[in-house]
């Protein structure tokens, strides 16, 4: 898949375990970025990459419980969409813009996308 789908993918999984879960899926900082939400850590791994083929060290066995029903839930619902199609979404959405606010479409930025604006956001559809 894309790295940039994979970033939309892991950014919605977030925002949906935080709202079905109540929890953090984990711990790293979503921030901002022009092209939408990103996870800096994960970036740093796929960076340089436009598709991400292969993941050495993951482990999908590792993810169970509410975790993986959440994940794959995610997975159903937006894993047909492309990855600029889900950019496009995240551009639409409120925890996103908000913590764009101020900066024009194209500007650097590295602000958090909080758990609570998420939360607050994709809890009230």
């Amino acid at each position: 898949m894309s790295a940039m789908k994979l970033q939309k993918l892991v950014y919605y999984s977030q925002a949906w375990s935080l709202v079905w879960d109540e929890k953090p899926l984990f711990r790293a900082q979503i921030e901002a970025w022009a092209n939408g939400p990103v996870v800096r850590s994960l970036y740093g791994k796929h960076r340089g990459q436009f598709a991400v083929k292969i993941w050495p060290g993951g482990h999908h066995v590792k993810v169970s419980g509410a975790a993986k029903n959440s994940s794959e839930a995610v997975l159903s619902f937006y894993g047909a969409k492309s990855g600029q199609w889900l950019s496009e979404l995240t551009h639409k959405e409120r925890p996103w813009l908000d913590a764009r606010k101020g900066l024009s479409d194209d500007d650097r930025c590295n602000r958090e996308i909080s758990h609570a604006a998420m939360a607050e956001y994709y809890g009230a559809l």
